[in-house]
């Protein structure tokens, strides 16, 4: 089962980037999709993603002439094989997840290797929620699908250790509330920080910018859906989050006598947990504008990947289990 899990990951990856090329010649193509129309009137501060998110069309130019039929279609087709190829890699995902699981006889989160393949099954599955509901953001994948890549390839080049035994330390049921609950909110702000990222782009090219990285935005849906889609990804998945760090504090009041200790991934945690915080705060205030409040979403997220990557490679402590050297 460990080989077959190997095995799976590969593939996945592979199948990620065909779909990302899938996804980058869509883009190219710029096959123009619509969605609803944005809405005049005022936007409540917990407006949920079904809100207006414009349309992607590029504006015409005089003296243009129409683009070919054929180009449209083909851009069509080349979004829909996109599409298929990603539910097809979070299958082989998810098999993964599981075989890995199965080999080890435990949860599949002993280590930092199966911790990032499983917060990225997770990113990957909300995604395909996400798109199903509202397809018109399937360009987003293109990012989204970079990302998986990326982080997959680094987890089995760098990260990959063998199934071994949990450590005494974590042989416990608060070991399943807990880190399903970090990984569940992690996977959710790996999602969030995609439309994040897109939405400052967006904005800039909507503003009148005209260098990179905005002219990468130039076929995304509109910023208002992006900014939207960001704050409910991040206010769905924040008391989560919030939860998993109350759920580590008991479980080591019980394990280890005191509930918190100042530990390096206690503290990273308090302080992703502080800056999202300070996201969901600002964007709840008229006076901040959106793209602040964004960059402090992007900034919480960098602080989950320090608390992820530079606490187990930096740092000691008693949650050094990340079994990489």
């Amino acid at each position: 089962m460990s080989a077959l899990s190997d095995q799976l990951v590969t593939y996945a990856i592979l199948v990620y980037l065909i779909a990302m090329i899938s996804h980058a010649v869509e883009f190219a193509l710029g096959n123009a999709r619509k969605a609803p129309a944005a809405a005049p009137a005022r936007e409540l501060v917990g407006a949920g993603v079904g809100g207006a998110g414009g349309t992607v069309d590029e504006p015409v130019v005089p003296g243009t002439p129409p683009r070919p039929d054929r180009s449209a279609a083909r851009a069509v087709l080349a979004g829909r094989i996109a599409g298929w190829l990603t539910v097809l890699a979070a299958a082989l995902h998810l098999g993964a997840v599981v075989t890995r699981g199965v080999a080890a006889d435990r949860m599949p989160w002993g280590n930092m290797y199966e911790f990032v393949l499983t917060g990225t099954w997770i990113g990957m599955a909300a995604w395909l929620v996400v798109l199903w509901k509202q397809p018109w953001l399937r360009r987003l994948g293109l990012f989204l699908t970079l990302v998986m890549v990326l982080l997959l390839a680094f987890a089995e080049l760098k990260l990959y250790v063998p199934i071994e035994p949990l450590m005494p330390a974590l042989q416990s049921w608060w070991f399943i509330i807990h880190v399903s609950t970090i990984i569940f909110a992690s996977g959710i702000f790996l999602l969030g920080v995609v439309p994040a990222a897109a939405y400052l782009m967006r904005a800039g090219w909507e503003q009148g910018r005209r260098s990179f990285p905005y002219t990468l935005a130039r076929r995304l849906p509109e910023a208002a859906g992006l900014e939207r889609l960001t704050f409910t990804l991040h206010a769905f998945s924040f008391p989560i989050f919030t939860f998993a760090v109350i759920a580590g504090a008991i479980w080591a009041e019980a394990a280890w006598g005191r509930p918190w200790a100042w530990d390096p991934k206690e503290t990273w945690a308090f302080i992703s947990w502080v800056v999202y915080a300070g996201y969901l705060h600002a964007r709840a205030t008229p006076s901040v504008k959106r793209n602040v409040a964004t960059w402090i979403a992007i900034v919480g997220f960098l602080t989950v990947m320090m608390n992820l990557f530079g606490v187990n490679f930096f740092f000691t402590g008693l949650h050094s289990y990340a079994g990489v050297e």
